[in-house]
């Protein structure tokens, strides 16, 4: 077996580092989460890379697919600042990946050059006030009135909506279906008649916010609806798709690149930083905490990579994604917390990097499908009796 990275990925990364030290500095990264603001222009530089269109196949302007890039992307802007790996998230995969896997051909031809040259963004509606791991009990409602739907209702937790072109909401498309074949999934324009989104202040993940979105009586196109007439009352299969299993391998990725952005921070602190005559490193506490950390990045980091080498294959993967979700999100929390003692005090000072991965991992294990929920996954997909 061969572990190690693929060469063009490995050159990817490369890049982005330069990239993250030229045009995402530390001190910009700390202004973001300040004042929680989405770097647009920075964005656009980012998106001159190319890595827009890792999801997106040739046809349409990409260079993808590949997963495994995207995953390496998603990890390396993470390390300096969510405020831009969210929205590549929002516009590679949100966009890219949902719209590859289940749109129509007349919405792959005329979307997914926008993904490529990084000019959409998708936000999720998924949750809300009622309905949060039980999405098959939206109560969102599109109503069908000729070649238009009347949407009402109301989405919680939805990042980046403030910023996003569109809401790619899971709405009850009839009200008379069984349970599972009553969902569709529609592209919601944010700027559309009746559309309120509303920021949230949240204590992570700044820059692209949370918000709550009010729909109250939204006119959208029935060519909205994603697949077109195809895909009408097909929500609950798309949600058990490609794309969705993805996104846990994303949310993995941020959480890999926050630790990872943690560990670096608290190595070097235990060169500099001396007590009692000798580097705190020198220090068997310490030194101990230090050595788990690194056990248990290289282990999440192997752990996400199957998985993504699975999605990447077309492989099943729906077990180790939520496998790789559900331990990536685990161990970064214990490697950020141990970082942070390592830190002592400074890491708890706002401005002080630490701070804010700590603020920012703690979103993790929950975002994405809780830790919880996973493990449900797990149980059920290999299929372990209730009973």
């Amino acid at each position: 077996m061969d572990f190690r990275e693929p060469e063009h990925v490995t050159q990817l990364r490369d890049s982005l580092r330069r990239f993250v030290a030229d045009e995402m500095p530390r001190e910009a990264a700390q202004r973001w989460d300040k004042n929680d603001e989405f770097p647009r222009a920075e964005f656009q530089k980012l998106v001159a890379l190319g890595v827009t269109g890792l999801t997106v196949p040739e046809e349409y302007g990409g260079h993808g697919p590949d997963i495994l890039a995207t995953m390496a992307t998603i990890e390396e802007l993470s390390r300096r600042s969510l405020a831009m790996a969210v929205p590549y998230i929002m516009c590679a995969c949100y966009a890219g990946m949902n719209i590859m896997a289940a749109g129509s051909p007349r919405q792959k031809k005329t979307l997914l050059p926008r993904v490529a040259d990084g000019s959409l963004l998708f936000a999720y509606g998924l949750t809300e006030p009622d309905a949060g791991a039980d999405l098959a009990s939206v109560r969102t409602r599109a109503a069908r009135k000729g070649d238009t739907l009347i949407v009402n209702g109301a989405k919680r937790f939805c990042t980046g909506a403030d910023q996003a072109d569109y809401i790619y909401a899971l709405l009850k498309s009839d009200g008379d279906a069984p349970r599972y074949k009553n969902l569709s999934f529609v592209l919601v324009p944010t700027k559309a008649k009746g559309v309120t989104v509303t920021r949230m202040d949240g204590i992570g993940m700044r820059g692209m916010g949370l918000t709550d979105v009010i729909l109250e009586d939204v006119e959208v196109p029935v060519e909205n609806v994603v697949g077109e007439e195809a895909g009408w009352n097909q929500g609950w299969p798309m949600l058990a798709g490609p794309a969705l299993d993805v996104e846990k391998l994303e949310v993995a990725a941020m959480a890999l690149g926050l630790a990872t952005a943690a560990l670096d921070d608290a190595w070097a602190y235990a060169h500099e930083r001396k007590q009692f005559d000798k580097p705190i490193g020198a220090h068997q506490s310490v030194r101990h905490m230090l050595a788990e950390s690194k056990t248990k990045l290289l282990a999440a980091r192997l752990v996400l990579q199957q998985a993504a080498w699975l999605a990447d294959t077309n492989k099943p993967c729906g077990v180790e994604s939520s496998m790789a979700k559900l331990f990536v999100c685990e161990a970064a929390e214990e490697i950020i917390l141990s970082c942070q003692r390592v830190m002592g005090a400074y890491g708890c000072v706002a401005g002080v990097d630490m701070e804010r991965y700590v603020r920012d991992i703690l979103v993790f294990p929950i975002a994405g499908g809780s830790s919880a929920i996973q493990k449900n996954n797990i149980a059920n997909r290999l299929g372990l009796k209730r009973g």
